[in-house]
C-alpha cells in the first residue's frame, strides 16, 4: 500500500515519492516549513524532523549579559576568591614532598647484576600487555554489503526525462557508474553516455 504524503496527507506513489526524515513526501510537497521554498535533498536541513532552508533553519539564540559595574564587581570577587584559596591550598602542600637524589651515582654495574638475578615481575608484564594497541574490528557483511552497493554499475531499463534540478535524464541502455543508494526509490549516479551526475530513479535502473 502507498503511503501519504507528511504534507498534503494524499497517496504517493513510487515515481513521485520521497523518502526523508522518517517520512514520505511528494517531491512537489518537500518545502521550508517557514517560506515555501521548495526543497531537493541537497539543500535542506532537518528540524524536529521537518524541511526547512538554510536561512530559515531554527537556531538556538543566547542572551548577552550586560557588562554592568555591578557583573565587574562580582566577577573580580570571584577571581579573589580563587587565589586566595590557591595560595591556601600551596601553602598547606609544603613540607609534604621528599627530595629525591638525581645524581646519578649509584652504581651502574649494581643495576645490571640486578637486573640479571631478578625476574620481570608480573605486574610489569601485564602493563606491556595493557599497552599493546587493540587490533581493529574486522568489517562486518554489513558494511561489505554497502559498500559494493554503493560501488555498483547500473543499465537503464527505460528512458527517463528529468522533471527537477537535481536530476539527470537517460535513455534506454545507458550505464550509470559511481552509484550511491538513497532510499529504496533513488539513487544518485553519473551518466556515462552524458557525463552527467545527479539523482534518478530506482526502479528505471538494473543492476549489472
Amino acid at each position: 500500500m502507498n503511503p501519504q504524503c507528511a504534507k498534503c496527507e494524499k497517496t504517493v506513489y513510487p515515481m513521485e515519492k520521497l523518502n526523508c526524515l522518517d517520512k514520505y513526501w511528494h517531491k512537489s510537497c518537500f518545502k521550508c516549513e517557514f517560506c515555501n521554498l521548495k526543497l531537493t535533498m541537497k539543500n535542506y536541513k532537518g528540524y524536529n524532523k521537518l524541511p526547512y532552508c538554510a536561512t530559515h533553519y531554527p537556531t538556538t539564540k543566547f542572551t548577552v549579559v550586560a557588562d554592568t559595574p555591578e557583573n565587574k564587581r562580582l566577577q573580580q570577587n570571584t577571581s579573589m576568591q580563587s587565589n586566595i584559596i590557591y595560595h591556601k591550598e600551596f601553602e598547606g602542600q609544603k613540607g609534604q614532598f621528599t627530595a629525591v637524589d638525581d645524581s646519578g651515582k649509584q652504581d651502574f654495574t649494581e643495576q645490571l647484576q640486578q637486573a640479571q638475578v631478578d625476574p620481570p615481575q608480573p605486574e610489569t608484564v601485564q602493563l606491556i600487555r595493557s599497552q599493546a594497541p587493540a587490533p581493529e574490528p574486522e568489517p562486518t557483511q554489513e558494511m561489505l554489503q554497502q559498500s559494493a552497493e554503493d560501488d555498483a554499475i547500473y543499465r537503464a531499463l527505460y528512458d527517463y526525462a528529468a522533471s527537477d534540478n537535481d536530476e539527470v535524464s537517460f535513455n534506454e541502455g545507458d550505464i550509470i557508474t559511481d552509484c550511491e543508494i538513497i532510499d529504496d526509490a533513488w539513487l544518485t549516479g553519473t551518466v556515462m553516455s552524458t557525463g552527467e551526475h545527479g539523482m534518478m530513479p530506482s526502479n528505471y535502473l538494473e543492476k549489472l
